[in-house]
């Protein structure tokens, strides 16, 4: 009954099997072995972008952070999400990759952003010349920090607003795989169709070790990616253990079958929660993220059982916790924490 954090999951065996085989004999680093000349090609191919540069990185936060940084002045701005990754679980690494970048805060429902807030924070952000921050850039995240996804269209909306004003527009999808299924969409659709610039393509929550791959539509700002991966301790000598994980990752569409599973087991549990009298949902499920709110006593009770979560803040009265399905979730893990929460 662990549902922490889609984090919490080991490695699929396919991609650890895959890691297996990178290990054996030799290999030039830094990127330059042939498994990354792959890996490069199939995401090429998979968004159809045959100029992308592609980078792999270890964690989401470098990821985000060193994308930003190319994109967005010191001096800029950067537009996001109220609850957003980048705001309020990065300590500060935008900014910090950046060289200063200011956070700029908008809200809107179940953690996306209101096209109509978007459009009051551009007009009233670089209003007062060089005394302010300058409009920088928008950041999107999807699956959102509250569970939600992004419908190409809606990221269309807000890029739209932003290439307006020229700022570029990022993708955080350390979910990306997750919102992808539940769209139906292509990742061209999501991306680069829809107005993104650069994206945080994740791994390491939905099977890998701990690899994400960093997507930059254009070639221009490709060297100044590799320079600021460089500088900032991001760029790993045996690099053939990140491609070998984005490798295996990718074959046989195994990026899509460990979210499905995880989008399934989070559908399974929401199910479950909604025939439970004391139990409601804060957001609307639509990958494997959940909000649930129930009565007191009950957190006592499933953490007496064994089930592993978040408590969240909550109402007077009432609890709250964030439940991840992951990958690797059964059926068998839902049903047991139904049976608990049942009580």
């Amino acid at each position: 009954m662990f549902f922490a954090s889609d984090n919490g999951s080991g490695v699929a065996p396919a991609i650890l099997a895959a890691m297996t085989r990178a290990n054996d004999g030799y290999a030039r680093g830094y990127g330059a072995d042939d498994a990354m000349v792959r890996v490069r090609d199939e995401i090429r191919r998979l968004f159809e972008a045959p100029d992308a540069a592609v980078y792999l990185v270890a964690t989401g936060t470098a990821a985000n952070a060193l994308a930003i940084a190319t994109y967005c002045p010191p001096w800029g701005a950067v537009f996001c999400h109220t609850t957003a990754h980048i705001a309020e679980d990065e300590c500060g690494a935008p900014e910090f990759f950046s060289g200063g970048a200011k956070l700029i805060l908008v809200d809107g429902p179940h953690g996306k952003i209101d096209p109509e807030a978007m459009a009051l924070a551009l007009e009233k952000t670089g209003s007062g010349g060089v005394h302010g921050v300058q409009r920088g850039m928008l950041s999107i995240t999807t699956v959102t920090e509250t569970g939600t996804v992004y419908t190409p269209a809606e990221i269309t909306a807000l890029t739209t607003l932003a290439r307006a004003q020229n700022l570029p527009c990022h993708l955080d999808g350390a979910r990306f795989a997750n919102a992808l299924v539940v769209c139906g969409a292509t990742p061209a659709e999501m991306t680069w169709k829809a107005g993104i610039d650069v994206v945080s393509f994740g791994g390491t929550k939905n099977g890998c070790m701990g690899v994400e791959a960093v997507i930059i539509f254009d070639p221009a700002k490709a060297w100044e990616f590799e320079l600021r991966r460089k500088r900032a301790g991001h760029l790993f000598s045996k690099h053939r253990y990140l491609s070998a994980q984005m490798e295996g990752y990718l074959a046989d569409g195994l990026w899509l079958q460990l979210a499905r599973n995880a989008n399934l087991m989070g559908a399974r549990l929401a199910t479950g929660l909604a025939q439970i009298d004391h139990v409601s949902l804060v957001h609307p499920v639509h990958a494997n993220m959940l909000f649930p709110e129930w009565a007191i006593g009950t957190h006592a009770r499933a953490e007496a059982a064994g089930a592993v979560y978040y408590p969240f803040p909550a109402p007077k009265g009432r609890e709250r916790a964030r439940l991840v399905a992951s990958w690797s979730t059964t059926e068998a893990d839902v049903d047991a924490l139904l049976a608990v929460l049942r009580g």
